[in-house]
């Protein structure tokens, strides 16, 4: 069973750091797109980051607009783990966030979301 488990999430005042952790098991995601997605109160869930693979040992990230230099995505694909970086945190940054993983155009995998607010 493919499991996705994020953790690190949290309260933390404006201008602080997070750094989320997902931890993936059940199946080996070493060459597949994972990312992070976030969903505030009223608002649709958005793409925060994404890491994909690109061959050999090769990765590419990309990051949202708003996330652009404060956040970083990395992956140890020997732990089967992605992480999110989060610097300069700004309340606008509150929001649910979600751990997810492509297989396929069709196949995807979802952690349970870690919840991180950020106060002014």
């Amino acid at each position: 069973q493919v499991q996705l488990v994020e953790s690190g999430g949290g309260l933390v005042q404006a201008g602080g750091s997070l750094r989320l952790s997902c931890v993936a098991s059940g199946r080996t995601f070493s060459r597949y797109t994972m990312g992070w997605l976030r969903q505030a109160p009223g608002k649709e869930r958005e793409s925060v980051a994404s890491i994909r693979w690109s061959g050999g040992s090769v990765y590419y990230a990309d990051y949202a607009d708003s996330v652009k230099g404060r956040f970083r995505i990395s992956r140890d694909d020997a732990k089967n783990t992605v992480y999110l970086q989060m610097n300069s945190l700004t309340p606008e940054d509150t929001a649910v966030y979600y751990c997810n993983a492509v297989v396929t155009t069709t196949l995807s995998y979802w952690g349970q979301g870690t919840q991180v607010t950020v106060s002014s």
